[in-house]
């Protein structure tokens, strides 16, 4: 098999993961503890993936490009860019004052967010796994690991505020799918242009918006159940398992 091909596998494996994030809808009885703890972990995964893996990756390569003090506030631009990007989105998603509208505004938000997330994650793979296969293994099990609870983060808002299992498996199919898609534009069209620099800033941006889902969407909507241990209890756990995850892989 030539390092394509598995570039193409890997991709579709590891965005697929998305999927697992699933099973919670598949509980017959409503429980409001599944949404706040389902919501809590998310964030503190997705919070501490910008913190410990897409800022630093940024910075590191945009330091090859510029000198340091240059390349920190190329970052942060891009950084504050993509929070103010995730509020825009915010803005014009309509809301109302019930728990099921804003539980199906965090769902579309999150998937919107994981699917801008999702396809510079299949260039990243696909681009690694065409240099050397073992990289792209190593980080195609680091990107299914994290995609797990960004699949909850979509499917138990999306579930919850509409009832639909169809819709949830939907709307967590999409964003998963839009990994592989990366892959495949990567192939078909990018190959010769994506660089450093590109990637640098695209890191930047994603980093601001999960940082804006997880503090001013996920955790927020957590909270508006009133039970504050259970929310801080996996919002810590979710940071856990991404700190494991970062220091395995």
């Amino acid at each position: 098999m030539n390092n394509v091909s598995m570039g193409f596998i890997l991709t579709i494996l590891a965005g697929l993961s998305t999927m697992l994030g699933t099973i919670f809808i598949f509980i017959k009885k409503r429980n409001d503890n599944i949404i706040i703890g389902s919501l809590s972990f998310a964030a503190g995964v997705m919070l501490t993936i910008s913190i410990t893996d897409l800022i630093p990756e940024s910075y590191s390569l945009l330091i090859s490009l510029f000198p340091k003090f240059p390349a920190i506030i190329y970052m942060l631009i891009f950084v504050v860019s993509g929070i103010l990007f995730s509020m825009l989105i915010d803005k014009y998603i309509p809301t109302s004052n019930t728990n099921n509208s804003n539980l199906y505004r965090v769902g579309i938000i999150s998937m919107l967010a994981i699917i801008i997330h999702n396809v510079p994650e299949g260039i990243a793979t696909f681009m690694a796994t065409n240099s050397d296969v073992m990289l792209g293994i190593s980080l195609a099990i680091a990107i299914a690991l994290h995609n797990i609870p960004e699949g909850i983060s979509i499917s138990i808002p999306i579930y919850y505020a509409t009832n639909s299992k169809f819709k949830a498996l939907l709307y967590t199919f999409i964003s998963g799918i839009s990994e592989p898609i990366g892959a495949l534009i990567t192939y078909l069209f990018l190959s010769n242009f994506i660089n450093d620099r590109i990637m640098g800033f695209l890191f930047g941006i994603i980093a601001g918006i999960m940082i804006h889902i997880s503090l001013y969407e996920l955790l927020p909507t957590a909270k508006s159940y009133n039970k504050l241990s259970i929310t801080y209890i996996f919002f810590i756990l979710g940071v856990i398992l991404m700190l494991i995850n970062h220091f395995a892989f």
